[in-house]
């Protein structure tokens, strides 16, 4: 496959795959309200993940022992972004939660830039303070000072900047395969869940198993469909895109997720949110722009 259809079809699959990341939070909520509250709903969906993935991980033991620390770090903290992005949702409304999320190209090219010693366009220092004055507006929304309110906005605000820290680490030092990748991604976000869990809510004891049968469906599905399945399509995609791409082309949740709120649960956003989320968004697009417009006249 030649280098531009890899890019074309890595490009597609994260597009796809933030998406259909646009309903996760239905299932979250669903487990949520069956008795699995906090992060034991997330820690239940990330060890099924983590199971149906270690027939992987036993063929693939090797691979995995020359992947590197960092690499293995790398991955398995995306895995803890997702798991606080998850957990998120049960405490905040859906599409805050995932504008909130979605300030990553934001990090990723202030990484990029005083980490890495990449390269910074001056259109994504731009987009830089445009995502910053969004994040600013949209948390400034009640009249209150431009600060997460609740816990759920702190842990989506938290998340966006793992995910920026992983997505650098795995494009620069990962070479693992997307199912091996899948498998440490899910042990890190069963380690990050496990250590929130019983700080956010006690250990469920009651009414499980009036729900037993479903509630068990429904976390093996999730944890097979979005956390092994998407999640190996997406680690294979990652490594190569450029981290900030990554982020802008995982938006499309963003309009899913805030549509699917709304008509499903209810939830809608005020006014100064939206002007808030749109800023947001647009410093996506202005982050990427200098990237589209790269071409032969650009190279001389």
């Amino acid at each position: 496959m030649t280098s531009d259809r890899t890019t074309l079809l890595a490009t597609a699959i994260v597009f796809a795959t933030g998406a259909f990341w646009g309903f996760y939070w239905i299932p979250v909520r669903a487990v949520s309200g069956m008795g699995l509250t906090g992060a034991w709903g997330t820690l239940a969906i990330a060890a099924a993940a983590g199971l149906l993935l270690s027939p992987v991980a036993v063929v693939r033991w090797r691979a995995l022992r020359r992947a590197g620390g960092v690499a293995l770090a790398s991955i398995a903290l995306g895995g803890a972004a997702f798991a606080l992005y998850s957990v998120a949702f049960v405490y905040g409304r859906v599409a805050l939660v995932i504008l909130l999320y979605f300030l990553t190209p934001v990090w990723s090219t202030l990484i990029g830039r005083y980490v890495m010693g990449w390269h910074t366009p001056r259109m994504r220092i731009v987009a830089i303070v445009v995502g910053l004055m969004g994040l600013a507006v949209m948390l400034s929304a009640g009249g209150t000072a431009p600060i997460p309110r609740s816990a759920g906005e702190w842990m989506s605000l938290i998340a966006g900047l793992l995910w920026s820290v992983s997505t650098t680490g795995i494009r620069s030092r990962s070479d693992l395969r997307p199912p091996e990748a899948a498998f440490v991604f899910a042990l890190g976000a069963m380690v990050a869940a496990g250590l929130l869990a019983p700080a956010l809510a006690p250990l469920p004891t009651e009414g499980l198993a009036r729900h037993a049968g479903r509630l068990l469906g429904i976390v093996i599905a999730t944890g097979g469909i979005w956390w092994a399945l998407s999640i190996a399509a997406l680690m294979w995609a990652t490594v190569r895109l450029d981290p900030a791409r990554v982020g802008i082309l995982l938006m499309s949740e963003v309009l899913v997720g805030t549509l699917s709120a709304a008509v499903l649960a209810d939830e809608h956003l005020r006014g100064l949110e939206l002007a808030g989320g749109a800023l947001v968004l647009l410093a996506g697009v202005l982050e990427v722009w200098p990237v589209r417009r790269k071409g032969p006249a650009a190279a001389d």
